[in-house]
């Protein structure tokens, strides 16, 4: 996958790296990875339940291409693929955590005005 660089002026770094965590479920993928270590597919799916098989499956493919995630298929009977996060990857680990810490405040400075559940609390 071919990524723009955006370094053309004070804030453009911004946007190079909200192309590759930006969308609704790759930080979310990159938070569990990185916080509860390596998981199977499987796992994944079901700690975010409104994602669907075929997106999961994209999204991994894209933290893979940006090397920020690794898989590995274990030789069992039957076949189990795991993900990890890479050392490259780990290096968004203060990223991640800002961005739920952030969110966790968001949350309840706004408790009970929200729209939506989250999908995940189920």
């Amino acid at each position: 996958m071919v990524r723009k660089i955006y370094n053309c002026k004070e804030g453009c770094s911004v946007e190079s790296t909200l192309q590759i965590i930006s969308g609704r479920w790759k930080s979310v993928l990159l938070y569990h990875l990185i916080f509860d270590g390596e998981l199977r597919y499987s796992e994944l799916q079901r700690m975010i339940p409104g994602i669907t098989r075929r997106m999961l499956s994209l999204q991994l493919k894209d933290l893979e291409a940006d090397e920020l995630v690794e898989r590995e298929v274990v030789q069992e009977k039957p076949l189990m693929v795991v993900y990890r996060v890479t050392d490259y990857g780990y290096s968004l680990k203060p990223v991640i955590e800002m961005l739920n810490n952030w969110g966790e405040a968001y949350n309840q400075r706004y408790a009970g005005q929200l729209e939506e559940e989250c999908l995940s609390c189920y």
